[in-house]
């Protein structure tokens, strides 16, 4: 991906749901706009609501705000969701 950008992968993503959706079989991601992954980042960002910006927006403005990286504070930020959300952690 060009830099790095979290806005890209999140443009990838969105494009490949839509191509699914067009040619199927229609995948189901977590990394819909206001999907699984956005709801449970809105509040492990210190966040009351969901943002119109989407996730990439807002985890890159985090990580300016932290002074890293916004590629790793997503990867971080994936881990801890896919923890959460491991049949395992049921």
């Amino acid at each position: 991906m060009r830099g790095g950008s979290l806005l890209e992968l999140q443009s990838i993503l969105y494009g490949y749901r839509v191509a699914s959706e067009i040619y199927g079989p229609e995948a189901e991601t977590d990394f819909e706009h206001q999907g699984p992954f956005a709801a449970w980042l809105w509040p492990r960002l210190g966040m009351r609501y969901g943002s119109p910006r989407g996730w990439a927006a807002e985890i890159t403005k985090a990580a300016e705000a932290a002074g890293r990286p916004a590629m790793d504070l997503f990867f971080d930020l994936l881990d801890e969701f896919k923890a959460e959300h491991s049949p395992k952690a049921r």
